[in-house]
């Protein structure tokens, strides 16, 4: 039994892996939900939206397979958001455009303005790290992935939908990455590298860690020595210095926020004794009730004493 020529306004495209398997593609003109004023990403009239493409299907097979109705412009898979990635880029490339190198000026007692020499710093080169060896493989997608075909013209669009498609084609798979079986054994093949490969890219890797520590160390260095630190571009970095504002490098120095605001330097914080706990243990809670009631009756009897004597004097008058 044939399978329906259509379903639910997808026109079905069977196409057969083998003699025994048969996968099916269903496509329709893409029909677009944006509303009145919003930017339409997809070009009308000359879109193809496909569902339940392979999984291992990649842009140059549906380029061959569409090949026979027309020129493909490209193809976006779903779970790419390929047009969130062209947006970026082209927002970097305005950034980039607008942010370019302005050489700055100076100003000269006459009013005229010359061009500031830049300082260029000479830097070494860190070391290359040896990549792995690697082999081209396909990306697998989910299952029940969806793609828009856009073609070059709306004739190409209008060729498919004329054509008869009840009949299977061949799946086109493109020389340059295996597929099937011989995908997962070249990427058994990729995981498992060779062990001079997999020391070399060591060793390399170790060459540039201790490349980037030693430059941090020669940073170091130089501020201790009283040495101004530039930066690639050849621009003095600012350094918090001491009390007064003075740095140990010879860079630019910035003050202290409390030599800032009262002109005071800053004083070193004194390591604070650590104090005996007087009442953790029970004895010492007791013996210091004990201590504070013979003081209390120590008072008592210094206030008697002085009560009598003012009896005696006959200058105690309490009421």
């Amino acid at each position: 039994m044939s399978p329906p020529s259509a379903i639910s306004g997808f026109t079905v495209i069977p196409i057969s892996y083998s003699k025994s398997s048969t996968h099916y593609i269903y496509a329709r003109a893409h029909i677009s939900n944006k509303k009145p004023g919003q930017k339409n990403s997809w070009p009308a009239g000359r879109t193809l939206f496909a569902v339940n493409v392979p999984p291992d299907a990649t842009e140059r097979d549906m380029i061959l397979l569409l090949k026979p109705y027309g020129i493909v412009e490209r193809v976006v898979f779903d779970s790419d958001n390929l047009y969130l990635l062209e947006e970026k880029e082209a927002e970097e490339e305005d950034e980039d455009s607008d942010g370019g190198d302005v050489e700055e000026e100076n100003v000269v007692g006459n009013g005229e303005t010359q061009p500031r020499k830049r300082r260029k710093v000479v830097a070494a080169e860190p070391p290359k790290v040896f990549e792995l060896p690697s082999i081209p493989l396909r990306k697998l997608r989910k299952t029940g992935q969806s793609a828009h075909v856009v073609f070059l013209d709306e004739s190409s669009l209008d060729r498919f939908f004329a054509a008869s498609h009840t009949k299977p084609r061949p799946w086109p798979t493109s020389s340059e990455e295996p597929s099937g079986l011989a995908h997962y054994l070249a990427l058994y093949d990729s995981l498992r590298p060779p062990l001079d490969a997999v020391r070399q890219h060591a060793d390399s890797s170790m060459d540039l860690y201790e490349f980037e520590l030693a430059k941090s160390k020669r940073q170091a260095s130089k501020y201790k020595k009283g040495e101004a630190i530039v930066d690639e571009d050849g621009f003095t970095l600012v350094t918090r210095g001491g009390a007064y504002g003075q740095t140990v490098g010879g860079g630019v120095a910035v003050a202290t926020k409390r030599f800032q605001e009262t002109g005071e330097t800053s004083e070193r914080k004194r390591k604070r004794s650590k104090k005996e706990k007087t009442s953790f243990y029970a004895f010492q809670k007791a013996e210091k009730q004990r201590n504070e009631l013979l003081q209390m009756k120590k008072n008592w009897e210094l206030d008697k004493a002085k009560v009598e004597k003012l009896k005696a004097s006959r200058k105690f008058k309490p009421y």
